[in-house]
């Protein structure tokens, strides 16, 4: 079994048992043939990767998501009142029960850029490690809330910030590149980074800068901001300081040297200028085109 697919069918593996351990409550709210076709699609599905049989990875990764989006709308029904407030099914993740995204692409699919190790270590290990965290910090308030013991949540909030900013970003990240990525964007994101900055050559130089000036272990992003209507380049340096509110980040870019320290040493600034060649445009123009309807004030 290829590693790709092996993590996919592990992933599906947690995602069963978060299931498992709703079953009883999804009973009073999903109907009982949903249930059982999203266990049979997800069954079938583990049978495949075990299989490889005709199945491509890009399916395999489409399907796993499907079952997943499913999965959230089905625990968004267990968080739905008895006033019926929430008429659209939305997305809710529950308290303490976020789970790591399925990579959208093999390990080894955006080699030479970046290394097939790095790319296991980074999403099955840090980023892992970032959910957990999060849930850690989550279940942790939802207890004090409970306790009325507030002694600690300092310490909490600052653990749900830190490790909240990384599974978000990350989620950008693995699925703002692509094999088939680089080039640059097209349409009416080109047009605003063209108003914003000048050209696209000018954002690329600022923010591959802006990338290779952060102080030890952060990101690059590039947000729109529905308060000024333009793009921004920030920073941030671990996962959540020195960024801005009021913002929605678009393309982002992991300088931690876990990120890329295996392949390119100390050489931060070579693996920037690489990573363009595998930058997923149509996902950011796909962000920019949902972010640019928010429009606050000007102030």
């Amino acid at each position: 079994m290829s590693q790709y697919f092996s993590a996919l069918q592990s992933w599906c593996e947690e995602v069963f048992t978060v299931y498992q351990e709703s079953i009883p409550l999804f009973r009073e709210k999903v109907e009982e043939h949903a249930l059982q076709e999203w266990e049979a699609n997800i069954t079938q599905l583990q049978e495949e990767l075990s299989d490889q049989t005709f199945l491509q990875e890009w399916e395999a990764y489409q399907r796993a998501n499907e079952l997943y989006l499913q999965l959230n709308d089905y625990l968004a029904a267990l968080h739905q009142g008895e006033d019926q407030r929430m008429t659209n099914q939305l997305e809710v993740v529950p308290i303490g029960g976020h789970t790591l995204p399925p990579l959208p692409y093999r390990y080894n699919a955006l080699e030479p850029y970046i290394d097939q190790e790095t790319m296991r270590l980074h999403h099955d290990k840090h980023h892992r490690s970032y959910v957990e965290g999060l849930n850690k910090a989550e279940k942790e308030m939802q207890k004090a809330r409970a306790t009325n013991n507030f002694e600690l949540i300092k310490h909490w909030e600052r653990e749900a910030a830190f490790n909240g900013a990384g599974h978000y970003l990350h989620t950008i990240f693995w699925n703002i590149m692509s094999p088939q990525g680089g080039g640059q964007p097209s349409g009416d994101l080109l047009r605003e980074i063209n108003q914003s900055f000048g050209s696209f050559a000018q954002f690329k130089k600022h923010f591959s800068e802006a990338a290779n000036a952060v102080e030890g272990g952060g990101w690059a992003i590039l947000v729109w901001s529905p308060r000024a209507r333009r793009l921004e380049i920030l920073q941030a340096e671990k996962h959540q300081n020195l960024s801005q509110w009021d913002v929605v980040p678009l393309l982002v870019l992991d300088v931690w040297e876990h990120a890329y320290y295996l392949r390119y040493k100390n050489e931060r600034k070579k693996y920037i200028d690489n990573w363009w060649n595998i930058v997923n445009w149509p996902e950011v123009e796909k962000r920019f085109n949902a972010a640019k309807h928010l429009r606050w004030p000007p102030y």
